[in-house]
């Protein structure tokens, strides 16, 4: 059976001028994020050992573990929160539809039988408290006349519930079950995050208005606020305390996370200035915080997370990131198959190292979306939508100064001839056209709808897929492509085609949920009945020995058949991304890697392959 060996999480969701809130467990180094419809669980001691939890129906906008770190509670944009187990199969065990509109914090009672929501609402439902096994509500929370970014609990007795908002105030509420007692109105701007302090003797409210405000825990009264010395110069999105109560981190539109002492009469100043590595670009401004045991943990917009020892404030921090939309193509470098680029539609491109994983984005000059990727050696070819072809030379994780060349029409499908790079096909609706680096040798309009080709890797034939499901072999010579035969068999639009590496075969794939093998000299069908997934095939895969071929699909299945066994003993890895499975790659003959809708890479290992070989 294929096994998960390694898996490259996506980079938390991110929304510019808003904080994000992300957390921690309470027994292990794990912190909790979201992304689109996926909760991930990321180890902080070994980013490689992530999970992915899928269930949400909407995007999921905040998680949190319950006091004795069995349970999960995840919130998403339809106002539901799930709850469910922490462990292996992740059971359901409830759900409930809390708020009519997003939820943007929730927080469980110190005791873990109670939650509380904040978030969007119609009327006055902005806020809701309830038992967490029966949804029962426990308070009225009045006060608020918009969104509720924020929301506490204070963790000792006497409870507290604090909230905090878009309307500028701080709202103190008592129970159980909770009545409002008073609000707060120390800020200008939106408050975008309260919290209590872990001991429950203070809570500390941050707002877009660069300040922050301490008040007593149980009185709800103010005893002091952030030094404004070398304080913030933007919004502050976050805040969090350490375990021991005394000290506070905080992050900033400013790029900067900064940590402070907060002393005995409830003011903070500053003890350290945290500056991430980074270009300085809108993509560094810091919107979420944790300080979890002895991490400090920063994310960025771009979705970057800055991980700091909290004994050694000047270490320079680890830092992890990866995608946040589609990964929609994945090239393996053949001649370092450890390294895998990706690259998403938003113009990402990341550089992944098997066995070490995040290292690194490629840094392009142009930030072009990016629809179809091809990549060798020492340089990426890449197409966006804007009718160009990009060659772009590669440095380790440094880009080059790019070339682009303007084809006239939207690039729909891109292939390299491996062994001459500088050669490439490119398909537009209509036809195909030839580049040699970064001129046009010819562009040959085929009569046809065009929606998938490849090119052989001596150059010397392309194979060009169209609407109709045929499949169109032309011999190149020169700057002419000439028709050498027609193949049928598909019955859906060709969506992919791939040469086998021993150039003996080639490999298609349709919209109609079929693949096809081909024998290239006698262009019969090698392997055929490769009928096994449910949707399209979005991707295709060669092994680098040429004995097998892997197929990804909307389905969320790969598929792994061997070219000289039957397409019914197939392997078949289920659930490999959440929304489809966009892109595939071999790095050795038993490793597949697979990208997909939910921004996550996933390294697996085919062991079925090597045991019936050996």
């Amino acid at each position: 059976m294929p096994e998960l060996a390694e898996a490259y999480a996506c980079a938390p969701s991110t929304e510019r001028g808003r904080g994000i809130l992300i957390s921690g467990s309470p027994k292990s180094n794990t912190i909790l994020y979201t992304n689109n419809r996926s909760v991930i669980l990321l180890n902080l001691d070994n980013p490689l050992d992530i999970t992915v939890y899928g269930e949400h129906a909407y995007p999921a906008t905040v998680a949190r573990f319950s006091p004795n770190g069995e349970w999960i509670a995840s919130a998403d944009v339809s106002g539901t929160v799930r709850i469910w187990g922490s462990y292996n199969d992740h059971v359901l065990k409830k759900e409930f539809r809390v708020l009519s509109g997003r939820i943007d914090d929730l927080q469980w009672s110190p005791d873990g039988l109670r939650i509380v929501a904040s978030g969007e609402g119609k009327g006055k439902s902005l806020v809701r408290a309830f038992m967490w096994d029966s949804g029962t509500n426990v308070g009225e929370f009045d006060g608020h006349s918009r969104r509720v970014l924020s929301c506490a609990f204070k963790p000792t007795r006497p409870f507290r519930i604090v909230t905090c908002g878009e309307d500028f105030l701080v709202n103190f509420y008592e129970g159980p079950p909770f009545k409002f007692k008073l609000s707060l109105r120390d800020h200008s701007n939106f408050v975008n995050c309260v919290r209590f302090s872990p001991d429950g003797s203070k809570f500390i409210s941050v707002s877009s208005d660069k300040k922050g405000v301490v008040y007593d825990g149980k009185s709800g009264e103010k005893v002091g606020e952030l030094s404004s010395e070398d304080g913030h110069k933007g919004s502050i999105y976050a805040v969090s305390w350490s375990g021991d109560s005394k000290q506070v981190i905080t992050v900033s539109a400013d790029k900067t996370a900064k940590v402070w002492e907060i002393s005995g009469d409830g003011n903070g100043t500053v003890k350290k200035t945290l500056i991430c590595p980074g270009s300085g670009g809108v993509d560094d401004m810091l919107v979420g915080c944790l300080w979890h045991n002895n991490h400090l943990v920063t994310v960025s917009l771009g979705g970057t997370i800055s991980i700091f020892s909290a004994t050694d404030l000047n270490k320079s921090p680890l830092q992890i990131s990866g995608h946040m939309k589609n990964v929609t193509s994945l090239v393996v470098l053949q001649n370092d198959p450890k390294t895998i680029l990706s690259s998403s539609y938003d113009g990402l491109i990341v550089k992944w190292i098997q066995g070490i994983g995040y290292s690194g984005k490629l840094q392009r000059k142009e930030t072009s979306q990016i629809k179809c990727f091809a990549a060798v050696e020492e340089e990426i070819v890449t197409s966006g939508f804007d009718n160009k072809i990009w060659r772009v030379p590669l440095h380790g994780t440094e880009c080059g100064d790019a070339d682009s060349i303007d084809i006239g029409s939207q690039p729909k499908d891109l292939s390299l001839a491996l062994l001459s790079p500088e050669l490439a096909l490119v398909t537009t609706d209509s036809g195909v056209t030839l580049l040699h680096g970064n001129k046009v040798i010819s562009s040959t309009d085929l009569g046809f709808t065009v929606t998938a080709s490849a090119i052989a890797p001596d150059g010397s034939e392309a194979i060009i897929g169209g609407q109709d499901g045929k499949i169109h072999i032309y011999s190149i010579t020169g700057d002419t492509l000439t028709e050498e035969a027609v193949l049928e068999k598909h019955r859906g639009a060709v969506s992919v085609i791939r040469f086998s590496p021993d150039v003996s075969m080639f490999a298609s794939g349709d919209t109609n949920r079929e693949a096809v093998v081909w024998d290239r000299v006698s262009r019969e069908v090698k392997l055929k009945n490769m009928l096994y997934h449910t949707a399209r095939i979005n991707c295709l895969a060669w092994s680098p020995d040429s004995t097998m071929v892997a197929t990804g699909s909307l389905d969320t299945c790969v598929i792994v058949y061997e070219i000289d066994k039957p397409a019914s003993s197939r392997i078949t890895i289920k659930g490999a991304h959440l929304g489809g499975v966009y892109g595939l790659a071999f790095t050795d003959d038993n490793s597949v890697v697979s990208s997909g809708e939910d921004a996550c890479v996933r390294v697996w290992r085919l062991n079925a392959h090597s045991e019936g070989n050996d």
